[in-house]
């Protein structure tokens, strides 16, 4: 990852880091990692993401036909 500095302004860059890193899901997979995660703990938290995502997308489309 690449991120230029200009008029010598680091926090800006790293504001600008930080922002591409959370895109990218780079501090998600830190803290994931962080720990052992059991097999069976990795596919409820797989399943409960699965889940949480379609009933985000059923929302979403439900505002926007209307009912």
């Amino acid at each position: 990852m690449f991120v230029a500095v200009r008029d010598n302004n680091v926090d800006q860059a790293l504001r600008v880091l930080k922002k591409k890193m959370q895109r990218e899901g780079l501090f998600r997979e830190m803290k994931n990692r962080r720990a052992f995660e059991k097999p069976s703990e990795r596919r409820a938290r797989e399943i409960a993401e699965s889940t949480r995502r379609v009933r985000k997308l059923q929302r979403k489309r439900m505002e926007r036909e209307g009912f």
